[in-house]
């Protein structure tokens, strides 16, 4: 998986691959200067909550644009707020084929049709987790290990799902 373009794989893929993240970042900023922690929100937002870009990601990409002159930053109300420049606009103007795959990859990956279903599945995994955290603290070493093999079976059957 790691070693092809994310557009040969479809919607069960990576959201973003190494360097992809600046193309997404610079493409929010090119309508409306944002901070970081803006466009950390804009990113979850646009994935309800299912993709959240780290600080540990945003901030050095951000650092990045502006060391290749993509971006410029200024101080307001003590946070370094982005502003796309010309040769940042250029960049992406430049990029528009990658960038639209990039798009198209983002609009695949997540399909909003399967929102409220894939919200009552993390629901139910989360009720899992919890009624499982329960009972694992009473469990001999047998039953952790059937836990673990109903787990690992449940892995298998999703898997052949796809």
């Amino acid at each position: 998986m790691f070693g092809k373009r994310f557009y040969e794989h479809g919607r069960h893929s990576r959201l973003f691959e190494k360097g992809d993240l600046k193309y997404v970042i610079l493409d929010l900023i090119k309508d409306k200067p944002n901070h970081g922690y803006e466009i950390i929100r804009a990113l979850e937002d646009r994935f309800y909550g299912f993709y959240t870009p780290s600080a540990g990601s945003v901030y050095p990409t951000l650092q990045l644009l502006e060391d290749m002159g993509y971006v410029n930053s200024l101080e307001q109300d003590g946070k370094k707020v982005y502003t796309i420049t010309d040769e940042g606009r250029k960049f992406l103007k430049d990029r528009g084929e990658h960038i639209d795959k990039i798009k198209e990859h983002m609009k695949n990956w997540w399909d909003p049709h399967t929102h409220e279903e894939i919200h009552e599945v993390m629901h139910e995994i989360g009720h899992l987790m919890k009624h499982v955290m329960k009972k694992v603290h009473s469990m001999d070493h047998e039953q952790l290990s059937r836990v673990r093999e109903i787990i690992a079976r449940a892995e298998k059957e999703i898997d052949a799902l796809t």
